[in-house]
């Protein structure tokens, strides 16, 4: 998928020469896991989570398979694909998170989410900058997406043949008060709340990643192997703390923590607006993944730790819809206020907004700042019943 961002950006970029086509990127991706988010949640929790995943990377293949067809000839085209992406994505989140929890012991769960997280992040980091050496030896997007096609294959392949998992007990019939029960829960607990909507507000304004493709050719002068670079430099950050937390993980002041790391990539996204220098500009976004790495870890450990397995595909939808799917909006949010302001007034608004929110957030939510321990016996239970 990194692989695949890097050449559509790039391509939808050079067609059109407007950051608010980027935008329309975000857009396109995010509109069908908002819509699905209710139907994905019940999915995960009434299917095997293992098959829902099978039929998402093979949707997938054929999505980047037939976006090596259409190309850049067709922008409209690609915003379909890129629709039938989200879509994907949409089940996906919920069923691959969900899955997470019942494969390790809760003890073991935070060292989990702290590797698992590193082995994502290296991907991440090698994506973009494969991504970008690609399409330069390749010439082209077409021969990329034929790539990343085949990559998605191996994945589904790899998905077949891992260890069957007992399946969430099926329900008879996902009423309108089912499907709409992760938000509900969410709702209702205060802590649960605020980590997901500070990360939601984080990523919506702090979209600096989205115009990266304008930030490479029009700021720092850089074709598409140093955007290819620009887009691996978070997750470098990201996965030196990931690897961290797998040794040192966090036992201690957890909310504060949380609080003080999203106000730090705050700032990070505000110095690499003012940034004209490629390596700064690098060491930058290294620093704002480290720091985005350290509020994920808070928020996926207190998400799934308090949430039962019987809700946690419903609730795994809704974060998807307030963190993962706000990637994409926030993606359109920077791409309209740079076709308004210009690419680095947009980046230096979001940067500042996320300062603010992180201010707002520590006086509306008290239970948060005061969160102090990450584990089972305080976040949730091992049983499915509520936590207190």
């Amino acid at each position: 998928m990194q692989i695949q961002n890097v050449a559509i950006g790039w391509d939808v970029y050079r067609v059109s020469g407007n950051p608010l086509y980027l935008g329309y990127v975000g857009l396109a991706q995010f509109l069908p896991v908002f819509l699905l988010a209710p139907l994905t949640g019940a999915a995960a929790d009434r299917f095997e989570r293992r098959r829902i995943l099978v039929l998402c990377h093979a949707t997938l293949a054929v999505a980047a398979l037939l976006l090596s067809l259409v190309n850049d000839s067709s922008l409209p085209a690609v915003y379909a694909l890129l629709s039938l992406v989200g879509a994907a994505r949409a089940f996906t989140g919920p069923s691959a998170s969900a899955l997470l929890v019942t494969t390790v012991p809760p003890k073991d769960f935070s060292n989990a989410v702290a590797w698992s997280s590193s082995v994502w992040q290296v991907a991440t980091i090698a994506g973009p900058a494969l991504g970008g050496v690609l399409y330069l030896t390749l010439g082209s997007g077409r021969y990329v997406y034929a790539v990343c096609s085949a990559l998605e294959l191996i994945a589904m392949s790899l998905v077949v043949f891992m260890k069957r998992r007992p399946a969430a007990a099926p329900q008879t019939r996902a009423s309108a008060r089912d499907l709409l029960a992760g938000l509900h829960f969410v709702g209702s607990r205060r802590l649960l709340l605020s980590v997901i909507s500070l990360d939601m507000f984080a990523v919506l304004l702090g979209g600096a990643v989205a115009l990266l493709p304008a930030v490479a050719r029009d700021v720092l002068d850089v074709g598409p192997g140093g955007l290819g670079l620009l887009r691996s430099a978070p997750a470098v950050g990201a996965a030196l703390v990931a690897l961290g937390l797998a040794f040192r993980p966090i036992h201690r002041r957890a909310g504060l923590t949380m609080l003080l790391s999203v106000g730090g990539f705050g700032l990070c996204t505000i110095g690499f607006g003012w940034s004209r220098h490629f390596v700064a500009s690098l060491g930058l976004l290294v620093l704002m993944g480290a720091f985005d790495m350290v509020s994920v870890f808070v928020r996926q450990n207190i998400v799934q730790l308090s949430t039962p397995d019987a809700m946690r595909g419903r609730v795994n939808a809704v974060n998807l819809v307030f963190v993962g799917a706000s990637n994409e909006l926030g993606e359109l949010e920077s791409g309209v206020t740079a076709a308004w302001f210009g690419v680095v007034p947009a980046i230096l608004v979001g940067g500042v907004g996320t300062v603010l929110v992180v201010v707002l957030w520590a006086l509306l939510f008290p239970s948060l700042r005061g969160l102090n321990r990450l584990d089972a016996d305080s976040l949730g239970t091992q049983d499915g019943s509520d936590a207190t």
